[in-house]
């Protein structure tokens, strides 16, 4: 489905989504603050201690709202019940909705500065901290489209980190809307917020059968009416150097430099082809994005991205290649490269049965937003969750720019999402559960 004219789309928000502003400003301007950042060095799960000083309140925060079953599970999700409205005798599916609590680690997420811009007027915002990141309409055609919205950025030095607290305000403020308003027909519904969804490590194995859900959603989408069910394939390729050390002084005909080596393997790799900066719409890359070592020993890590297996295969093979083509120009030397596999593109399963995509869609159409689906570049803990056997499209949040300072959002689109959220929640309470 193609992405709506800007035309053809309302993104205004109606009466009932309104009246979530406030509440969504607040939360996420609360959450923001909070450094939640993951490490992909850490094997603890979650990976930093201090993603639970968001999720420990956050479980506060769903057991006084209501909220049944709140539970802070040894692996660090959040995972509570929205108890069913429905008549007794129906048997709607159990749908989840969930948002991940940790920051990216590509940009410095400590010290986070929310700032408001109320009723944006249209013109350049300049970021106090850093009056050289600029936030301009005529770069960013999404934000020329938010005028009158009131747009949440950080103040330039960190990122915002509406990735994903954006999801989180999201999915808190429509669990307190319906478990204040019991008159909303819905059955049971389980939300979650994880940690690591960053380093590809938020869907524990033991997920799955903890949310006890039939369907679930994340809320970690872009632009406002993003329904999202086709995502990245994802592998992770972690290259070993171990070369010769040796004084320098006395090196000749016995050093054998791992950064020299490195520098080879980088250099053979495409680098006007293939790589983030040189791609996109359906094609896949290789992206570097680590490098760390000495003269003795190095290490290069890299992900690998495609929409089909055979392209992700292929970039695979082709580090690979370049790994054993270097290290027979040094026999000395002894270089490893590891493909491990991350996740996979949630289309393999939900073209299956789009059921959960095409109430999505319906849930949008319903409060008067046209729906648009295009192909991410990039995953979500729903791609895992859904190749665990959870059908988990992905929704739109509103947050744009992500993993940098330059992110932001606007908070209609965030209360948008939310009513979006509630309709979802009715429309699967008229579902029934055997015909999952």
């Amino acid at each position: 489905m193609a992405k709506p004219s800007v035309s053809s789309m309302s993104t205004t928000p109606s009466d009932l989504a309104a009246t979530f502003c406030a509440a969504l400003e607040e939360r996420l301007v609360r959450y923001a603050r909070i450094d939640t950042q993951s490490d992909e060095a850490s094997m603890t799960s979650p990976s930093t201690s201090k993603q639970l000083d968001l999720l420990k309140p956050l479980a506060d925060e769903l057991r006084s709202i209501g909220a049944q079953d709140v539970t802070l599970t040894g692996y660090g999700a959040v995972i509570a019940t929205i108890p069913a409205t429905v008549a007794p005798d129906v048997q709607a599916p159990t749908i989840a909705f969930l948002a991940h609590v940790d920051t990216a680690p590509a940009f410095n997420a400590s010290g986070v500065k929310p700032i408001v811009h109320r009723k944006y007027a249209g013109d350049d915002i300049v970021l106090p901290d850093d009056p050289t990141a600029v936030l301009s309409p005529k770069q960013l055609p999404y934000l020329a489209q938010k005028i009158g919205d009131d747009i949440i950025t950080a103040s330039g030095a960190t990122l915002l980190g509406a990735d994903d607290k954006a999801g989180v305000a999201i999915i808190m403020t429509m669990a307190d809307y319906l478990l204040h308003h019991p008159e909303v027909a819905h059955g049971d519904i389980r939300v979650s917020f994880t940690p690591d969804e960053e380093i590809g490590r938020g869907v524990h194995e033991n997920l799955p059968q903890d949310l006890k859900a039939d369907v679930a959603y994340t809320l970690d989408g872009s632009e406002c009416g993003e329904v999202v069910y086709e995502t990245f394939s994802a592998d992770k390729a972690t290259v070993h150097i171990q070369g010769v050390s040796a004084h320098p002084g006395q090196a000749k005909d016995t050093l054998v430099n791992a950064l020299h080596l490195a520098a080879k393997i980088v250099d053979t790799l495409p680098q006007v082809t293939l790589t983030p900066e040189t791609t996109d719409g359906r094609q896949g890359f290789i992206h570097l994005y680590q490098m760390s070592g000495t003269a003795a020993a190095a290490e290069l890590h890299f992900i690998l991205r495609d929409f089909e297996l055979d392209g992700l295969q292929a970039y695979g093979a082709l580090i690979q290649q370049v790994c054993a083509t270097i290290q027979a120009t040094e026999p000395r030397a002894h270089i490893t490269c590891a493909i491990t596999q991350q996740y996979r593109n949630m289309r393999y399963w939900l073209e299956k049965d789009m059921r959960p995509v095409e109430l999505a869609l319906e849930a949008c159409r319903q409060i008067g937003i046209e729906p648009f689906s295009t192909p991410t570049r990039g995953g979500t803990d729903g791609s895992r969750l859904t190749e665990l056997g959870l059908p988990t499209p992905n929704l739109f949040t509103g947050m744009q720019n992500i993993h940098g300072p330059l992110e932001w959002v606007s908070v209609q689109d965030m209360a948008r999402a939310t009513e979006m959220c509630i309709s979802l929640a009715k429309l699967w309470g008229k579902q029934e559960q055997k015909q999952m």
